[in-house]
């Protein structure tokens, strides 16, 4: 997940309790959920390549955890299972690229990656193609790739990441007092602030991946949204995050954290609506729009029950949904303020959550996109 020069975006790292690897079930759910796009975009990659070549993937804003291998391993299964269908072998090669922000836990990675080649039975490595796995520290918001040399794009739950926050919001031009992101005493100037570099981080990435992508290659996005048009009505995702200013006032009050330190600490981030990506990508007209649509995930990962908008234990759901966001935005809050009070800040922002949640159930939107350019 990338991010400006100012600041170094990583989720937690390690494996331990509180560490990404060890709380990403929701965006496992949105890879989950866009596994037929991706069958479907490798498969007619396959077809579509020269006998003898090698197809390029790459996974923009990997981070660490069981997820970041869940991609490779559902294009090596894919391309097997129509092989094994069709007989139709090409003698193909896999090249697998890796990229996250330098301080992602690529160590964790790479040691992951060694213990399932190693449990890897003999005949599922005689299924599999050739197949080779680097890592690519960087942002997504420069080059990363020749002209034309990827097949397929893949990125999940990253975009919503801004390359920064924008400059006059940083500086203290246009405060955002009490805010950390977008909320409801947010002013308009600071929402414009927050929508325009979004504008300019998502046509840059747009054009990146176009100058590296080959002809007819494919782009598959996941990313969280919004529902509504109107940003005074920004729905649960800016509740997740007023609800975590909510805890550092608390914070303030206990004398635990400074007031100027809350008003200098603005989030990296923003969640479009479905129109603005449409019409963003319409607008760069570099690519064709195979699906764009919008589905819904509970904040708490362990809720897999969509017919219910009842909560049944808020305070249990509280912590699952603390857990999930320190995960996220912890190492951010120990850069800024301290690591001192993360234990503080997520009990006490556990326990707001669950007071949300008494209202009803809240989701995440999340946007998936499946782009593909056209075969000149």
């Amino acid at each position: 997940m990338d991010i400006g020069r100012q600041l170094d975006l990583r989720m937690a790292t390690g494996d331990g309790e509180n560490s990404y690897a060890s709380n990403s079930t929701i965006p496992m759910k949105a890879i989950l959920q866009a596994r037929p796009l991706l069958e479907k975009a490798t498969e007619e990659l396959y077809k579509s390549l020269p006998l003898r070549s090698t197809m390029v993937v790459a996974d923009l804003g990997c981070s660490s955890g069981p997820n970041t291998l869940l991609v490779v391993s559902e294009v090596m299964s894919t391309i097997c299972d129509f092989v094994r269908e069709t007989d139709d072998h090409r003698g193909l090669e896999l090249q697998f690229f890796l990229n996250d922000l330098p301080g992602n836990d690529f160590n964790l990675i790479f040691r992951m990656l060694e213990q399932i080649q190693n449990r890897a039975t003999k005949e599922d490595k005689m299924a599999t193609p050739p197949y080779y796995i680097a890592g690519l520290p960087g942002s997504f918001y420069r080059r990363l790739f020749p002209c034309q040399s990827v097949h397929l794009f893949n990125s999940s739950f990253s975009l919503m990441w801004l390359s920064k926050v924008p400059e006059d919001l940083s500086r203290g031009t246009h405060p955002n007092e009490g805010n950390i992101y977008i909320g409801k005493a947010t002013p308009p100037v600071v929402v414009k602030l927050f929508q325009e570099q979004f504008r300019k981080d998502f046509e840059l990435f747009l054009m990146l991946r176009y100058t590296e992508l080959v002809c007819g290659g494919r782009m598959l996005l996941t990313f969280i949204g919004r529902k509504s048009e109107d940003m005074l009505m920004h729905g649960d995702v800016a509740s997740m995050w007023e609800l975590l200013a909510e805890a550092l006032q608390t914070m303030i009050q206990k004398g635990r954290v400074k007031q100027e330190e809350l008003t200098s600490f603005n989030i990296p981030y923003y969640a479009p609506s479905l129109d603005e990506v449409k019409a963003l990508i319409k607008q760069t007209g570099l690519f064709d729009v195979e699906l764009i649509e919008l589905f819904e995930s509970s904040w708490d990962p362990q809720d897999d029950d969509s017919s219910s908008e009842v909560v049944f234990d808020c305070a249990s759901s509280g912590k699952n949904v603390a857990k999930c966001i320190r995960a996220v935005i912890g190492p951010l809050i120990m850069d800024h303020f301290s690591e001192a009070i993360l234990d503080e800040l997520f009990m006490e922002y556990a326990s707001v959550v669950a007071k949300h949640l008494m209202k009803g159930k809240a989701k995440y939107p999340i946007i998936l996109v499946s782009l593909k350019t056209d075969v000149h």
